[in-house]
Formats: C-alpha cells, sequence, structure tokens
C-alpha cells in the first residue's frame, strides 16, 4: 500500500510539473519528461512489472496533454518501464554514471519508438519544437541521474 501511495504522488508531482511548465513555456516541455523519470524510478526500485504498468498509466496520462492520438507515449512507456526493471535486475546501475548512461539510453529508446508510432500513425513529420526534443534524454537524464542519486543518499540517512 505503501508503494502505490508513492507512486500516485510521484504521479501527480510529475503532473503537476508537467502543467507548470506548461504554463511557463510550452518549449520547454519538450526538454523535460517527468513521467519517465518517475517510471524508470519505480522500475528500479521495483522492478519490470511496476515499471510496465505505471509506464502504461503515465503515458496515457502524459498522452492527455497532447491532441494527438491516445496510446503513443503509454507505449513507449510501458516498454520503457519494462526494459528499465528487467535489465536493472541484471546490471548493476546504481552508480551515479552509470545510472545517468542507463537512463538516458533508456530515454533515447523511448524517444525513438515514440517518434517512430507518431511518423507511422499521422504519416507526418514529428514536432521537434526547434530541435529541442534532441536534448531531452540528456537533460531528463541528468536531471534524473541526480534526483535518483540524492533520493538514495535520503533513504540510507534514515534509521
Amino acid at each position: 500500500m505503501k508503494d502505490l501511495v508513492g507512486m500516485l504522488l510521484s504521479v501527480i508531482a510529475a503532473f503537476l510539473l508537467y502543467s507548470l511548465l506548461a504554463k511557463i513555456s510550452v518549449s520547454m516541455l519538450f526538454l523535460f519528461n517527468f513521467f519517465s523519470l518517475i517510471v524508470i524510478y519505480f522500475a528500479l526500485e521495483k522492478g519490470e512489472i511496476y515499471g510496465a504498468f505505471l509506464g502504461a498509466f503515465c503515458g496515457l496520462l502524459q498522452d492527455s496533454f497532447s491532441m494527438s492520438i491516445f496510446g503513443v507515449a503509454g507505449i513507449a512507456k510501458t516498454i520503457i518501464g519494462y526494459s528499465a526493471g528487467y535489465f536493472s535486475s541484471k546490471i548493476n546501475v546504481t552508480p551515479i554514471r552509470r545510472n545517468f548512461v542507463f537512463v538516458f539510453l533508456l530515454l533515447c529508446v523511448e524517444l525513438i519508438i515514440w517518434s517512430m508510432l507518431y511518423s507511422f500513425i499521422f504519416s507526418e513529420r514529428v514536432n521537434t519544437g526547434e530541435g529541442l526534443i534532441f536534448f531531452q534524454p540528456l537533460i531528463t537524464a541528468a536531471l534524473g541521474s541526480l534526483a535518483f542519486y540524492l533520493i538514495r543518499k535520503l533513504k540510507s540517512t534514515k534509521i
């Protein structure tokens, strides 16, 4: 139950951050992907099943912000959620540099899957926000790796 509450609060926080960024500047939405960080974090902590289900939920929630086909981000986030949980059980990704590379690669795969699905369904070019979306994996991975490191440090200091 504690895990479910933590996931729900994290999704609400990501939703609020996403909404706040949309109010500040729409172009900021191309640089940060908070929903993916939530999915990857819980997949690393709880495993691939949590990651897949949370990825589907967060992807559909993110799709509700867009005016496009409902489910494209849901599929991409489901795949990275499952992959994050699966590969993190095989590889130690807790060191911050390794975590950064792992999260960066997952976010690149998500962007590729999302853009391929989008292009296939719409038969048009993806809106890249004047190229800003290509920086999204790098910026989100840096932010996520730092956040994951700080969360682990806070958890280890609690007695």
